[in-house]
């Protein structure tokens, strides 16, 4: 699909993109500028965050929580203080 850059830069998304990817008007969109692929990808911050979690997911022990690991931590830490 071909877009036309026009006055200041502006690139329109078409229509069915836009609704594939949930954009609405007004919303904010992110770009990813690949140095390595010389690529420009465009998300919206509902990918990003999924892309987070799906990340932290990787490193997650089932049943175990992160957040009571980190207050056991900082508890430990400052006791040790």
């Amino acid at each position: 699909m071909a877009a036309n850059v026009s006055q200041g830069g502006r690139i329109v998304i078409p229509a069915d993109i836009r609704q594939k990817m949930g954009i609405a008007i007004g919303d904010q969109v992110l770009l990813d500028w690949s140095e390595a692929t010389q690529e420009l990808r465009v998300f919206t911050r509902k990918q990003r965050l999924q892309h987070a979690r799906d990340l932290v997911r990787q490193y997650a022990r089932p049943g175990v929580s992160v957040v009571d690991e980190l207050i056991q931590e900082r508890r430990k830490a400052a006791a040790d203080e």
